[in-house]
């Protein structure tokens, strides 16, 4: 499939992480990394909403577009819509947002997104990966996600959700035996007029609580189909240890 477009919001004041587009993974910078899987997974074209003229510098002659986006946007999404309104797409244009900090996001997980959208109909779509432990789960920053049977998403949580109320009542060192968990993969899929839309709904209260922009959607009723991934995604970069802990799976991956 290579209908679709990927747009990369990388925002230069990372809270967690200041400058982090720019942070040397390999020796190059973490956006350039993140550009070239992509560029792998083979999108009609491949955009990064920057919002500091460095980002830019950095990307010269790796192939990728470069929005310059306003520096005062609260999301990715909201960066990404200003994004599809500079590079002119259609509303009907599959959009995926990859996220700045994910260096090592499998090719055909990029485009699971995509398929995952057009097949279901639904206006937007993401991935999950099954949660190995309990510690996962236990993990605010690791969010989780409960499917419907069709597989659209119920709600996203940073809480254990859902809650097996027997077997944790007893040991909560260990997930329960024949049962399945799901993390979320910060991933996204639509067409650009629904990214508009999207970004111009108010923020809705339960984004506000849990601090996660796809409940938003939620929230007003639209549809977020939800894919298991094909292929591993590695932890993305949030912080310094975050960095360093990309930096020797880099080397491994060389080696």
């Amino acid at each position: 499939m290579s209908d679709f477009v990927v747009a990369i919001p990388a925002r230069h004041a990372a809270s967690r992480l200041p400058g982090k587009p720019l942070r040397l993974l390999g020796g190059e910078p973490l956006v350039l990394h993140v550009a070239r899987r992509a560029l792998a997974a083979g999108a009609r074209e491949v955009w990064v909403a920057a919002d500091d003229e460095r980002i830019a510098a950095a990307l010269a002659g790796s192939g990728v577009r470069i929005a310059m986006t306003s520096p005062s946007h609260a999301s990715g999404s909201d960066r990404l819509a200003e994004c599809a309104t500079m590079a002119g797409w259609d509303d009907a244009t599959v959009v995926v947002n990859l996220q700045g900090d994910e260096p090592f996001a499998p090719a055909a997980g990029i485009r699971a997104v995509a398929e995952t959208l057009l097949a279901s109909g639904a206006e937007m779509s993401t991935l999950a990966a099954l949660i190995t432990d309990a510690a996962t789960l236990f993990d605010p920053n690791a969010v989780k996600l409960v499917r419907a049977g069709n597989g659209d998403a119920l709600y996203f949580s940073r809480a254990p959700v859902p809650w097996p109320r027997d077997a944790f009542a007893t040991d909560r060192t260990q997930l329960p035996a024949g049962e399945a968990w799901l993390r979320h993969i910060g991933i996204y899929g639509y067409r650009a007029g629904f990214l508009k839309r999207f970004a111009a709904l108010p923020q809705g209260r339960l984004e506000r609580i849990e601090a996660l922009e796809q409940l938003r959607a939620l929230e007003a009723g639209f549809r977020i189909a939800v894919g298991i991934t094909p292929a591993p995604f590695p932890p993305g970069v949030d912080t310094p240890e975050d960095l360093a802990r990309a930096e020797s799976q880099l080397a491994s991956f060389a080696g």
